[in-house]
């Protein structure tokens, strides 16, 4: 029995798969995918994160194969991060900024290999330190100012290798305004900032660190990190970052943080980037694979909420599964 005088009904636009389409308000693509790969010394090495199945540390002459096949199925781009030896590792991040380092040498050949390919390198002392701190440590204390004096080193550094962009994790005050300056002045003022702006003091972290060997050794970094209970604090950093020069701004972690994505969103107009951490992935892989959720569906969910709450950008170790289903 139809229901008379029933003048609005959202169900005539759902009836086919094709006005579906032609009414969906968001829409997820290549193009909005970053995808992070770890780099580790030697050579003809793939080693699975055992918290992060299907994601791996790659020597580099494997990693330039991987970077190919993402170029190839439409990524444009790879955050690079590296897995530091603890010989190299010292308080002052020494290594971080030394011209024939990891991550030196593995921007070089990738852009010999793929020059069309944007990197972004992680710009934070963590994988450098004995600590685990994303800063230099004195008397169980993380220094501010004379960590971000190396922090412009690594930028420098990394932009003199060929990175695209430097993507400064570390949440120390002032930092993105010191690595602008001292970029512009080194002659890299095309060299860009992504600006991890509202990074939390999270629990989805753990696989990531597992896949760095990056654990703090003593605490937590929730003197730097933001407090997980507060979102006015966010706008505060995005704020500031800008200010200091961000070319873009990031939400880490995401899913959890949608609100905050979309409060970021709605305060500027610089492309707002979401972090899918590692965490987040693990939880999605270990559900798929007791065959409890149909993996592949909820991977693109996740992510479509992510781009719905108002990221421009997401960077996902799902990267290249999404290309894959995409294409």
């Amino acid at each position: 029995m139809p229901l008379y005088n029933l003048t609005n009904r959202p169900r005539r636009l759902r009836r086919t798969s094709a006005l579906r389409a032609m009414v969906q308000e968001t829409q997820l693509t290549v193009n909005d995918l970053i995808y992070p790969v770890f780099v580790m010394e030697g050579e003809n090495l793939k080693q699975e994160i055992v918290s992060m199945p299907d994601c791996y540390r790659y020597s580099l002459d494997l990693l330039i194969k991987e970077v190919k096949e993402c170029y190839e199925l439409g990524i444009k781009a790879i955050a690079l991060f590296p897995l530091v030896t603890d010989d190299k590792k010292d308080n002052e991040g020494t290594e971080s900024y030394n011209p024939d380092g990891l991550v030196q040498r593995t921007i070089k050949a990738i852009k010999a290999e793929v020059p069309e390919i944007t990197i972004i390198t992680d710009v934070a002392l963590d994988p450098y330190s004995p600590f685990g701190h994303d800063g230099i440590v004195v008397d169980g204390q993380i220094l501010n100012d004379e960590t971000v004096a190396v922090l412009a080193k690594m930028s420098v550094s990394q932009a003199r290798a060929g990175a695209d962009m430097v993507a400064p994790s570390d949440m120390m005050d002032g930092r993105i305004g010191v690595i602008r300056e001292a970029l512009d002045e080194a002659g890299f003022t095309h060299v860009g900032i992504i600006a991890y702006s509202a990074k939390y003091a999270s629990a989805y972290y753990g696989p990531f660190r597992d896949a760095l060997e990056s654990a703090p050794k003593f605490g937590d970094k929730k003197t730097y990190q933001m407090d997980i209970a507060n979102s006015r604090e966010a706008i505060t950093e995005v704020e500031l970052d800008i200010a200091e020069g961000a070319d873009m701004v990031m939400v880490k972690p995401a899913l959890a943080y949608l609100d905050i994505i979309r409060q970021v969103r709605d305060y500027t107009n610089i492309p707002v980037v979401a972090y899918n951490v590692s965490g987040e992935y693990a939880m999605i892989k270990a559900a798929a694979e007791k065959g409890w959720i149909d993996e592949k569906k909820i991977v693109l969910e996740t992510l479509t909420s992510m781009k719905r709450a108002g990221s421009d950008l997401i960077l996902t170790y799902f990267a290249k599964q999404v290309a894959l289903m995409l294409k």
